[in-house]
């Protein structure tokens, strides 16, 4: 006879009812421990599953087993045995059998817990992030991470099936503005001298182009200083970065479109995923939906319904269109919304985010109701009815003011009235591109024109739109894929032509001699023969996120700093030594 393993001959999710009558020998956690008129069942746990074992006051281990804490770590022999037909837990895979346990060792004795593991009670963060191996150890992180490694797995697959090959880029680097702060890491060798890491590899993957790799991507980790937020991480998080050469615009969807939407529907858990994206111009997702990263599975659309209220006896609207050519009133219709006690509360919730209010119509017994529909009258009270194909029942709130000041807030109540009545279906995955973002934006705080989105996009046109047209009319060949909500992925087609180069950010105000300084690197390599390229990045922890229904970025990393971007396990940041200090030649100044 072959002598046992040491510690296990199953997984703790291995024994089936076919092995009923055998001897087993199984290593885990002590899930729970139950007392069923002493006769005790342990609950063990491994990273594959759960097995139930079970023992009597006549069984040797009894004594070690009565004095076990939950999360200790034991090895058990015993054997199989199947469980009696009401016994039985159809949601185990080893539900149909029990082990009772002839031998029982402590591996790992455990003392008292300063979270609980089994129930996954809600526990305050902080204790959470301390103890994060033994948070980790609840069942729907663990399965979240676990699904985390299988989709960066699957993507990878795919990504080399498609063609691309995976490249390791710097993660000591130079400075650049990506548009955030940079992590600055001193050099030893040359004092005063500071390395950056990464906010993306964005500079590097435009050198493979021009270094003629073609087809490039890379789960590449990307650093910025950021404040935390719910949907982003401070410091660090992934992304599955590429870029391809001699490609348009179209290309690039209809290579990265196929690729994300199997990944999705691989790991769907079978909600429906939308095969065929929309493709949605930046200008009609911020008039339709109050947002460049719209969530599609609400169904609202809004409109503008100015002329309605041009010249009506709604002073309010009517005053305000006729002094200001910018004006403008948005509808949002609210189907199934028609309660006064509905529309009440929406106004009350607007009132809350800071806005004077929210004027409705509901419409009932084939009319509107309401003190907007009051002043307007019946016959554009009903001409509004029409244009948004609205019934009885049915009802809709509108928004007043210049459409850049007012988009936003129009497409949080949007969102809400979605979610409120039910409207938004939210078991699907709803994808699109958001597509033809503009190239600059006006920056009030600068008083300047600034760029909109990435600095090393093609401006729609080239140097001929640069050079003649009112540059925020400008468009950029960038895009956006989005998901129920969340912006998961950013691209463009890039600017490889250094002349143009130059001139678009000459007009932000910076002269050549700064670009040059700043992108020497990629300035240097486009007078040299850079084929036309882009690429995109999706954001790995928003996409697991989303398909692991997750509401917060911690809830599917495994070890993440807390909102105050700190790392409370290995409690970092934290101070040098005197002698680190003088090594890099730098002093703390103490903030006054």
């Amino acid at each position: 006879m072959t002598e046992m393993h040491r510690y296990r001959t199953h997984t703790c999710a291995g024994l089936r009812k076919t092995d009923s009558g055998t001897v087993a020998r199984l290593s885990g956690w002590v899930h729970r421990v139950r007392d069923h008129g002493g006769v005790l069942f342990i609950d063990l746990r491994d990273h594959y599953g759960l097995t139930q074992c079970v023992v009597d006051p006549d069984s040797p281990a009894f004594a070690a087993a009565e004095k076990l804490r939950a999360e200790s770590v034991i090895r058990i022999d015993g054997k199989v045995k199947d469980r009696t037909p009401e016994t039985v837990n159809a949601g185990l895979p080893t539900g149909e059998i029990e082990v009772f346990i002839t031998e029982l060792e402590v591996l790992g004795a455990a003392t008292e817990l300063p979270l609980p593991v089994f129930g996954e009670p809600d526990y305050p963060e902080d204790i959470r992030l301390r103890y994060r191996f033994l948070d980790l150890r609840r069942e729907t992180l663990h399965a979240n991470i676990v699904k985390r490694t299988k989709v960066i797995s699957s993507m990878r697959t795919r990504m080399q099936t498609a063609g691309f090959a995976e490249y390791s880029t710097p993660i000591l680097t130079a400075s650049s503005p990506e548009g955030a702060r940079d992590f600055l890491v001193p050099s030893r060798i040359h004092p005063g001298k500071f390395f950056a890491l990464p906010q993306a590899p964005q500079q590097y993957k435009q050198l493979l182009m021009v270094a003629g790799f073609d087809r490039y991507f890379q789960i590449a980790p990307c650093f910025r200083d950021e404040d935390p937020r719910a949907d982003r991480l401070p410091g660090e998080f992934y992304q599955l970065d590429l870029e391809m050469s001699f490609v348009t615009q179209e290309d690039i969807w209809g290579t990265m479109q196929p690729i994300m939407t199997a990944i999705f529907e691989e790991f769907a858990e079978g909600k429906p995923v939308t095969r065929d994206w929309p493709r949605i111009p930046y200008d009609v997702a911020i008039r339709k939906y109050g947002s460049d990263k719209p969530d599609l599975r609400n169904p609202i659309e809004m409109q503008d319904v100015t002329a309605h209220f041009a010249g009506s006896g709604f002073g309010v609207f009517a005053n305000q269109i006729a002094s200001d050519p910018k004006v403008a009133v948005w509808a949002i219709p609210a189907k199934t919304g028609g309660s006064r006690a509905f529309c009440d509360r929406m106004n009350a919730w607007a009132q809350g985010e800071g806005q004077p209010g929210l004027g409705y119509i509901f419409f009932k017994e084939g009319a509107g109701s309401g003190p907007v529909a009051k002043n307007i009258g019946e016959e554009r009270t009903a001409a509004i009815r029409t244009q948004l194909g609205l019934a009885d029942g049915d009802a809709v709130f509108f928004v007043l003011g210049r459409p850049e000041k007012i988009y936003r807030f129009a497409g949080e109540a949007r969102v809400k009235i979605g979610l409120d009545l039910n409207l938004t279906d939210l078991n699907r995955y709803e994808l699109c591109w958001i597509v033809d973002f503009p190239f600059y934006e006006w920056s009030e705080e600068d008083k300047k024109i600034d760029f909109a989105h990435n600095p090393f996009s093609m401006p729609q046109g080239g140097m001929k739109a640069l050079e003649t047209q009112d540059p925020l009319t400008i468009k950029a060949y960038q895009y956006d894929a989005v998901c129920n909500g969340f912006e998961i992925a950013s691209g463009s087609i890039r600017n490889q032509e250094p002349d143009t180069m130059v001139k678009a950010f000459a007009l932000t105000g910076m002269p050549k001699e700064t670009v040059v300084e700043q992108f020497g690197g990629l300035y240097r390599a486009f007078q040299y023969g850079a084929p036309p390229h882009g690429g995109a990045a999706f954001g790995i922890d928003r996409v697991v996120m989303l398909l692991c229904g997750a509401q917060n970025l911690r809830e599917i990393t495994l070890f993440p700093m807390n909102q105050q971007a700190e790392d409370l396990l290995m409690g970092a940041p934290a101070p040098a030594t005197p002698k680190q200090m003088r090594e890099l030649h730098l002093r703390v100044i103490a903030e006054k």
